[in-house]
C-alpha cells in the first residue's frame, strides 16, 4: 500500500478525510449503564475528540466537548445538577443540546445566553448502546440496523475492550479468516475433534481459496475449501460502514453477531461484540469436551480510571505481553501460549507498529491470496473516501441501514455445485428467524 493511503484509512480526527466519513455514520459512544441521573461526568474520547458524556435528570444524554466555552477549562470537573452540567470555574450551565442556561458570574442586565453554546452532540440509546451522530448534517441518517438489534433485550450480549491500535487494523482481524487455522487452534489436529465436527474440515485444510465481493453495506468473502466427497466448507464474513465487522467464528445458523471497531483517536480503538446468548461458536473444545489449549475466555478488566482511555483496559496486554506463556508454547500445548481467543487477536493487532506506534506501516507488506478480502475492503474504503470528498457522496448503507440485514457471519457446508452467493442466499433464507433456527438445530441434534 501507498504510504499516502494508508494515512488516509487510519487518521480519524477531525478535518481528515477517513474522521469527516466516519462524522457521516451513527457510531456507538458507550454503553447505557456507564451513564447514570445526575452522577458524575464521564471522559469520552471519540474520532480524536476529548468529550464528556454525562445523563441529567430527566434521563436524557449529553455528549460534548469536554471544553466550557467560557474559558475552556474541562467539564469533566463540573457539577452534573438539575437538568444539566455547571461548570466548576464560574458556574456557566449547559443543557444536553448545548444550550447555556445561566451565567451565575455575570450580572443580569450583561448576560448573552442565547449567544453562546456548547458544542454538543445529538445522542440515542439503541440497541443496548448509546450512540452518537458527530456530523454537521442537519438530518442525520437512521441509526443502524444491525441484526443483532431484532433480539431480545435479554438473548442479546454486549462486551467490549480498548485496543492500543488504529481501527483498521482492528476491522482488518475480524475480516481475515486463515489465521484461525494458526493463532487460534494451530495445535489442534484433525483427529482431536469428533468426526461430524464440520470446522474439522479446516484443520484438515489450513490454506483456504476466496471468494470476494463489493455490497451494498460494504465487502463480503466467502473461505472455502473441500469437504466430504461432493461438499464445500464455507466461512462468510463481511466489512460493513463505517467500522462493522460479521465474523464467520461459528454455525452460520446461529451466528447473530456484530464486531464494532470505534475508532478512540488513531491509536485507540474500542471494540464491542454484540451477539446472541445461545449461538453456538466454532471450534473451541476438543471431542472430548475439554477447552482447545489457549481458547478459554480471558477477559479480566484493570482498575477503571478517569483518564481518556481508562475504561475497559484489559489485564493481558502489551505491557505484559499479553501473559504469554512460553512453556505452553514451546510443548506444543498451545500454538500461541496466550490464553484466550480474543487476546491471541490483540497481541497480533497491537503488535503491527510502523514509524507511529499503534498504526503499521502497510508499505512493508507482502499480501497473499489469503488477503483478498483485506485488500478488496481497503480498496472500497479509498473510493468511498475519494467519493465523499468530492461531493459528499456517502454509502448506500448510510440512508438505508436496512441492507445490514442481509450481512452474516458464519460457517456451513453446501454443494459443490452451488454457486458461492446463491449457497449464502439459501443459507440466509433459512436463518431469518433465530428462533426457527435454533428448534430446527435442536430437533436435528
Amino acid at each position: 500500500m501507498d504510504a499516502s493511503h494508508n494515512v488516509l484509512l487510519t487518521r480519524v480526527g477531525p478535518g481528515t478525510p477517513m474522521g469527516n466519513l466516519m462524522r457521516e455514520f451513527w457510531i456507538p459512544a458507550c454503553l447505557p449503564d456507564e451513564l447514570a441521573a445526575d452522577a458524575p461526568p464521564m471522559r469520552l474520547m471519540l474520532l480524536g475528540e476529548k468529550l464528556i458524556a454525562f445523563r441529567d435528570s430527566a434521563g436524557r444524554i449529553g455528549i460534548m466537548d469536554h471544553r466550557c466555552p467560557h474559558r475552556c477549562a474541562s467539564m469533566f470537573f463540573g457539577r452534573n445538577e438539575q437538568n444539566g452540567i455547571r461548570c466548576a470555574y464560574h458556574g456557566w450551565k449547559f443543557d444536553v443540546d448545548g444550550n447555556c442556561l445561566d451565567m451565575p458570574n455575570v450580572p443580569q442586565d450583561q448576560q448573552f445566553r442565547s449567544h453562546v453554546k456548547a458544542r454538543a452532540y445529538r445522542t440515542a440509546e439503541h440497541g443496548g448502546l448509546v450512540w452518537v451522530y458527530m456530523g454537521d448534517r442537519d438530518q442525520p441518517p437512521k441509526l443502524p440496523d444491525l441484526e443483532v438489534f431484532s433480539l431480545p433485550p435479554e438473548e442479546r450480549l454486549i462486551t467490549l475492550h480498548q485496543r492500543d491500535c488504529n481501527w483498521l487494523q482492528s476491522l482488518e482481524g475480524d475480516i481475515d479468516t486463515s489465521h484461525f487455522g494458526f493463532l487460534h487452534v494451530g495445535a489442534v489436529d484433525a483427529d482431536d475433534v469428533a468426526p461430524d465436527n464440520m470446522y474439522r474440515w479446516g484443520l484438515l485444510d489450513r490454506a483456504p481459496r476466496y471468494h470476494a465481493r463489493d455490497t451494498d453495506w460494504g465487502t463480503m468473502y466467502a473461505a472455502y475449501r473441500p469437504a466430504a466427497p461432493g461438499t464445500t466448507f464455507y466461512r462468510f464474513a463481511h466489512f460493513v460502514f463505517p467500522c462493522f465487522a460479521m465474523v464467520p467464528d461459528g454455525e452460520f445458523g446461529h451466528m447473530i453477531q456484530s464486531t464494532l471497531s470505534v475508532p478512540v483517536d488513531d491509536t485507540h480503538t474500542k471494540t464491542y461484540v454484540l451477539g446472541w446468548t445461545k449461538r453456538k461458536q466454532a471450534l473451541r473444545t476438543l471431542k472430548d469436551g475439554s477447552w482447545i489449549p489457549g481458547a478459554a475466555v480471558n477477559r479480566v478488566y484493570q482498575p477503571r480510571t478517569n483518564d481518556w482511555f481508562g475504561r475497559w483496559r484489559l489485564v493481558a496486554n502489551k505491557q505484559n505481553d499479553y501473559q504469554l506463556d512460553r512453556e505452553e508454547q514451546m510443548s506444543g500445548r498451545s500454538f500461541t501460549g496466550i490464553q484466550g481467543i480474543g487476546q491471541q487477536d490483540q497481541a497480533m493487532v497491537e503488535s503491527m507498529d510502523g514509524a507511529v506506534e499503534g498504526i503499521v506501516d502497510r508499505t512493508l507488506e507482502h499480501l497473499a491470496p489469503s488477503d483478498r478480502m483485506i485488500a478488496l475492503t481497503r480498496r472500497r474504503l479509498l473510493n468511498a473516501l475519494k467519493a465523499h470528498a468530492t461531493d459528499r457522496t456517502v454509502p448506500k448503507i448510510c440512508a438505508s441501514p436496512e441492507v445490514m440485514r442481509t450481512a452474516r457471519g458464519g460457517s456451513f457446508i453446501a454443494s459443490e455445485n452451488v454457486d458461492w452467493l446463491q449457497a449464502y442466499d439459501e443459507q440466509l433464507r433459512l436463518a431469518q428467524s433465530p428462533a426457527e433456527f435454533l428448534h430446527r438445530s435442536e430437533t436435528s441434534a
